[in-house]
């Protein structure tokens, strides 16, 4: 009976064990990533993913040769596939496609479980193509990645090549991160007392002899009376609407007394004008038609802005209306002036309202031929554009760089610098300030931005407002900080804050960035010390977006005269951010960033964007020692007094932004 038993439980377990191996017997399979449907599963940072092309659309070829599949990336890229472990390897070829003018650098990682099973190493065009076949026994979920490699995402052109999934099961692409939860959007910012505050920057530059105007920005119960003593020779104040005009005579620093009045009180303020070769001397704060009008801006839109920044945001230090492309006529006249075309009747007449605002006015244009939208560039027809500027009244220029790509001998900086070099000796013969942005569409500027003359210049491609986005651009900031001063400024793209969308052909929408991020977004922003442009329609700001662009030391952070260098330290849960102001305190982020932005957890998603993350700031990594004060800026909230640290809970994709003033 006993034998009879153990025959029986035997059996039972060869069974088993049969079953087991059956299911690890099941038939071998080679499945094409590039055969696996629809890309919209895979999270990339500039353009979309191409299958069997490179991102451009063009065949992918590396390092001159041709191949027939593949799926055509960009840095950051991620395409994640979930294996349910029953696949046995990856294989394939990863190389940088040679279609594409520039060698920006960039790394391939395979990463299985959030572990690395292989690395290129940092490739660009014209290295070698790589060949991998990695071992993914047991592996759930397999992560293709591209990263950036210190010059930031612009021309990362990225090619995966024949890259095959050998596996008993099947390979599902997956979304590499939740789609964010809506959450209520919460006010932070103080409302502006009745009493007036003034908002101006502490310093401001201008050129002798151009048209001066500058305006005493100050919050309040209106009517406000308004004073200035000091002011150099040349220039006087008109005492009801605050505006500083005229032409200053004599170069030279003047100490100069701002003073508004209101029933409620009194504020004044002392701000040093330098009246000599320097101006911008705090980045420019306005808005830009293109990520909400696009091609389609016009007169009427231009002055809906103007006003809406009239009403809401001058006095906080908002100044600049500026039209992106689409404002050119199809051709020049005869003697090769430029025209508005029937979309803006008379430009003169334009910025003459937008001057009688106590406002400036930008422009667009481009080094080529064409602009990036196909108008007509200034490619040889610098001077007289300049002159034209001059006489309408132009006070920003926005110069892009993507019309000049026909003409352009080569990829070298020198090459690149050239045609803005010739346009800034063209700026420099008219008798008018005009802020220069060295704009959009070539790499590593930063390294040459100031040698051509920029007053800023584009460090990325262009925004969007999707967090990955928005982080690809704005944490890789570091690398280019050390070419921040006073007068030259890093621009990493506008602000995706309010309604957004015409520019990029959809329909107006509320920002996709969470109440959060758009925190975190203008946070760092005015860390970088950057030119803040929004970018929204202005016609129909919403309260929160009005709160985040109004709240004054927040402003001032980013107009800080010192404009020293950003700085980035990595942490366990995030990135602190941090420059030293004028008066010895410090500016501070914590930022919730979470590494390469993969959800490894479907089923988490919820979990993870309600969790808080906690951060500490270690005041010996600024360079302190002994008590501080900590205040919080977007409160206007003194914090306390601490030693050796501070710590904080930080909401998803959030930020504690904060100022640290040591004791003396």
């Amino acid at each position: 009976m006993r034998k009879k038993r153990n025959f029986t439980l035997l059996a039972a377990i060869m069974a088993v064990f049969l079953s087991i191996q059956s299911c690890n017997n099941a038939p071998i399979k080679e499945v094409w990533i590039d055969e696996l449907g629809s890309s919209s599963c895979y999270v990339q940072d500039w353009g979309t993913p191409q299958i069997n092309k490179s991102v451009v659309w063009t065949p992918l070829t590396v390092n001159g040769v041709v191949y027939e599949r593949g799926i055509g990336a960009h840095s950051i890229g991620r395409m994640l596939f979930d294996l349910d472990g029953k696949a046995l390897s990856i294989s394939g070829l990863a190389g940088a496609d040679d279609n594409n003018l520039y060698a920006g650098k960039f790394q391939f990682k395979i990463i299985g479980d959030r572990k690395e099973l292989w690395k290129s190493g940092v490739v660009k065009k014209g290295d070698p193509i790589q060949e991998f076949n990695v071992d993914l026994s047991g592996i759930d979920k397999v992560l293709l990645l591209v990263e950036e490699c210190g010059d930031g995402i612009m021309y990362d052109h990225a090619d995966w090549i024949n890259v095959k999934v050998t596996t008993r099961g099947e390979v599902k692409p997956i979304p590499a991160w939740p789609k964010a939860i809506a959450k209520e959007k919460y006010i932070l910012t103080p409302q502006s007392p009745e009493h007036p505050i003034i908002n101006n920057p502490l310093v401001y530059g201008a050129r002798p002899g151009n048209p001066f105007l500058w305006t005493i920005m100050a919050t309040g119960q209106r009517p406000m009376k308004f004073e200035a003593s000091g002011l150099p020779d040349g220039l006087k104040l008109d005492q009801t609407t605050g505006f500083i005009t005229g032409k200053a005579t004599t170069k030279g620093e003047y100490k100069v007394l701002l003073k508004a009045t209101n029933d409620k009180g009194r504020d004044e303020k002392e701000v040093l004008f330098k009246i000599g070769d320097e101006i911008a001397l705090t980045p420019p704060m306005g808005w830009n038609s293109w990520n909400c009008w696009g091609l389609s801006v016009d007169d009427e839109k231009v002055r809906d802005a103007a006003r809406m920044m009239n009403d809401k945001l001058h006095a906080h230090g908002w100044t600049y209306v500026n039209i992106d492309d689409g404002w050119e006529a199809k051709e020049r006249t005869k003697q090769g002036e430029i025209l508005s075309n029937e979309k803006f009747p008379n430009f003169k007449a334009l910025t003459d309202y937008i001057h009688s605002l106590g406002l400036k006015f930008g422009i667009y244009s481009s080094p080529g031929h064409i602009t990036c939208g196909g108008h007509v560039g200034s490619y040889q027809h610098e001077e007289i554009d300049a002159k034209t500027w001059e006489k309408w009244g132009v006070d920003y220029l926005k110069y892009d760089h993507c019309g000049y790509l026909e003409i352009q001998k080569n990829s070298e900086e020198k090459s690149i610098q050239e045609p803005y070099i010739v346009m800034r000796k063209a700026l420099d013969k008219v008798n008018r300030d005009i802020v220069y942005c060295v704009g959009y569409g070539a790499p590593n500027v930063w390294n040459w931005g100031e040698q051509a003359g920029g007053n800023q210049w584009r460090t990325t491609r262009d925004i969007t407002d999707e967090w990955n986005v928005v982080t690809a651009i704005g944490f890789f900031q570091d690398v280019c900080a050390p070419a921040t001063a006073p007068g030259k400024y890093n621009d990493p793209d506008m602000l995706v804050i309010g309604k957004l969308g015409k520019g990029w052909g959809e329909k107006v929408h509320d920002s996709y960035l969470t109440a959060d991020e758009q925190y975190s977004h203008l946070s760092l922003w005015s860390i970088l010390s950057a030119p803040l442009l929004i970018g929204c329609d202005m016609a129909n700001i919403d309260d929160f977006t009005l709160n985040l662009l109004t709240n004054r030391e927040v402003i001032a952070v980013d107009q800080d005269p010192l404009v020293a260098p950003a700085v980035k330290i990595m942490t366990e849960n995030g990135q602190i951010w941090y420059k030293k102001l004028y008066d010895g305190s410090y500016a501070v982020g914590l930022f919730h960033v979470d590494p390469y932005f993969i959800l490894w957890d479907q089923d988490s998603a919820e979990a993870i964007q309600n969790e808080t993350y906690k951060m500490q700031l270690d005041f010996s990594k600024l360079g302190i020692q002994g008590e501080v004060t900590v205040r919080d800026l977007w409160r206007q909230k003194d914090l306390g007094n601490f030693t050796n640290n501070f710590q904080a809970d930080i909401p998803y994709h959030g930020v504690k932004f904060v100022k640290v003033t040591p004791k003396k």
